[in-house]
């Protein structure tokens, strides 16, 4: 297993993030992180400890430099910067298409909160480089117009009992023209902290990472990891 603090430069900052290939995979998911959080967020590691036994690599990164998060504490600039946010994953993409671990490797995107506004423009900007997108709690509203240019499949997980980020996700999904679903984990609310929640956000996830990336590696690159 490869498990390492990796530096990801994009466009206008240099990223920090945690880089996690358990053996040879088939795929690996980009975290976006959502309003207020990083890469350390308990429930981000929780559901990719999940995806790792589940044969998947994950980059868990952050999307703000600590200035940037410093400033975004007061002033909430940076969270809703869904431009700004979406170029930080495309550099991050970038990233791993260039690295001898994750290189050939199809991608998807996990996005949480604001960060799955993020995924879903990056996978409209880009659809080359995102296969599948899958949004936790997410306000995938916040995309726009970039909801009716995404091509790859979509799940949207929303708690049941989060009532108005719900009938959200349910009007995303309704501009969405890709095949996508809506995960409704009954009587969870908006951070899944209910016994067994997260367990189902992460198995959800996994099923649709594992059914949408495997076997999509782009023509002319290989699959796997370096020996």
């Amino acid at each position: 297993m490869i498990s390492e603090l990796v530096m990801v430069p994009t466009r206008e900052a240099v990223l920090t993030g945690d880089l996690v290939v358990p053996g040879q995979v088939p795929a690996v998911v980009l975290f976006a992180h959502g309003s207020g959080s990083s890469r350390l967020s308990v429930r981000n590691r929780a559901v990719a400890a999940e995806l790792h036994k589940m044969g998947l690599g994950t980059l868990l990164l952050d999307l703000l430099t600590e200035r940037e998060e410093r400033v975004d504490a007061t002033t909430a600039e940076h969270r809703f910067d869904i431009p700004l946010l979406s170029r930080r994953l495309d550099g991050a993409l970038d990233w791993l298409a260039r690295e001898p671990d994750t290189s050939g490797l199809p991608t998807g995107l996990f996005g949480a909160s604001t960060g799955a506004a993020a995924a879903l423009a990056t996978a409209a900007e880009h659809p080359e480089k995102v296969y599948a997108v899958v949004s936790r709690g997410g306000r995938p509203d916040l995309a726009g117009d970039d909801l009716a240019r995404v091509t790859a499949p979509v799940l949207l997980i929303v708690g049941g009992n989060d009532e108005v980020v719900l009938d959200l996700n349910r009007e995303a999904a309704d501009r969405l023209p890709s095949p996508h679903e809506i995960c409704v984990i009954p009587e969870a609310t908006h951070l899944f902290p209910e016994p067994g929640a997260l367990e189902q956000v992460a198995e959800a996830a996994g099923r649709w990472f594992l059914t949408h990336l495997e076997g999509r590696a782009p023509e002319g690159r290989r699959t796997g990891t370096t020996p």
